[in-house]
């Protein structure tokens, strides 16, 4: 771990230990006692006011440059954005759930910028507490060396129980399938007016959950259950845990330029796949690369060779499984894009063992789209197209699995 997350962890430490009896009721964001401002010598003082005293950490992300604050969980009713940034060295700030019980602020730093002070004072007669930052500039060499997230049990989540792999379980088991209702927390996706597409995608997937589990033969768990933020990684992660068969990730897109509709289903291009292994090859963490494979003794060579194996396995059952779903929907009658399936380099698809497929629903900027993604009855017989293609999905599939097996 770098000496900043060294010292962040000692002030999580020694903020929970100092108050942690203090802590009862949600802490809430004082709006007028909030900011962020410019200082001199470039540097970025960030001011915040709280109801009370509250776990925190704080730590550093590149590419762009970004400072995270995550708190024991806190309203922030009443705080706007455009109020609370007073300069223009932090360029955008975002701030809401995280993880059960735990809260995130993201600000994006205009350049490379370290930690040059931080405390959390608490007024002991009104249990109000101020949070204190200054960030100076650095280098980005600097920068760079002492970004990433500290690992930290407290902060992250569980891991679940792994049920038996598929080839284990036989195949008249259910099939395992992993929702991922895109965005949630502070990354809200697409909008339009008052439409929110993580708002849109939550609620479709509990719909086609649903459907789902009443058509038998499926076992369905959801990437978030409600309005919180999960990372790329985890959302990969959270399906390696499960053992899934497929994973589906469901999102509605808008256009600022131009104008599309229709649904279209992606899965991950050939060179994305190339680069994915490489990424994923430099990760220290490699527990949830493979089901089943331990690749923390493997270098990056023999990470990124296993990887590609994998992905030469599941690429064409990816192939079979898009086609299924686009041809599942199209049957419906739904309204399917002019190019319905196509390639794209996803992050959350590049999981190289579980057929990964991500379906954009319709478009936020077409008002035929936006109307259907609203309306109940169109959302249940989007999820009937899902389904049927899922199942004739599993039926090739099984079929072509025997006679692999011979």
């Amino acid at each position: 771990m770098t000496r900043i997350c060294a010292i962040l962890a000692a002030i999580l430490l020694s903020c929970v230990g100092a108050t942690a009896q203090e802590f009862s009721a949600l802490a809430r964001i004082i709006p007028e006692g909030s900011r962020i401002a410019d200082q001199r010598r470039d540097g970025v003082a960030i001011d915040l006011s709280l109801s009370q005293g509250v776990p925190y950490r704080l730590f550093t992300l590149n590419d762009p440059p970004r400072l995270v604050l995550d708190f024991q969980e806190i309203d922030w009713s009443g705080l706007q954005p455009e109020t609370l940034l007073q300069g223009k060295r932090v360029a955008r700030v975002r701030f809401g759930a995280y993880l059960p019980g735990w809260s995130r602020l993201v600000a994006e730093l205009a350049q490379p910028m370290a930690v040059g002070r931080s405390a959390m004072r608490i007024d002991h007669e009104s249990g109000g507490a101020h949070l204190a930052l200054t960030l100076v500039p650095v280098s980005a060499e600097v920068f760079a060396a002492t970004a990433g997230a500290p690992h930290d049990p407290r902060w992250d989540l569980p891991h679940p129980s792994l049920p038996p792999a598929r080839s284990e379980r036989g195949d008249s088991a259910p099939l395992i399938v992993v929702l991922d209702p895109g965005h949630g927390g502070i990354d809200p996706g697409a909008e339009t007016g008052d439409v929110v597409e993580k708002d849109l995608m939550l609620t479709f997937a509990r719909e086609l959950r649903e459907v789902l589990l009443r058509s038998g033969g499926f076992q369905v768990m959801l990437t978030r259950e409600d309005d919180r933020f999960v990372s790329l990684e985890r959302r990969i992660a959270l399906a390696h845990q499960a053992r899934a068969d497929v994973f589906l990730s469901l999102h509605a897109d808008a256009l600022t330029q131009g104008l599309a509709h229709g649904a279209t289903v992606h899965l991950l291009s050939n060179d994305a796949s190339d680069r994915a292994s490489a990424k994923l090859a430099e990760r220290h963490d490699r527990g949830d690369l493979l089901s089943g494979v331990d690749l923390s003794a493997a270098d990056d060579r023999v990470t990124g060779i296993l990887l590609d194996l994998a992905r030469q396995e599941t690429r064409p059952r990816t192939e079979l499984l898009a086609r299924a779903v686009v041809d599942g929907i199209a049957q419906t009658g739904n309204p399917m894009n002019r190019r319905p399936l196509r390639r794209a380099a996803f992050s959350v698809l590049k999981a190289a063992d579980i057929p990964s497929i991500l379906i954009e629903m319709g478009f936020l900027s077409s008002p035929r789209d936006l109307k259907n993604l609203q309306d109940p009855v169109w959302r249940e017989s989007m999820a009937v197209g899902i389904r049927n293609g899922l199942l004739n999905w599993r039926n090739t599939d099984t079929e072509r699995r025997a006679l692999r097996r011979r």
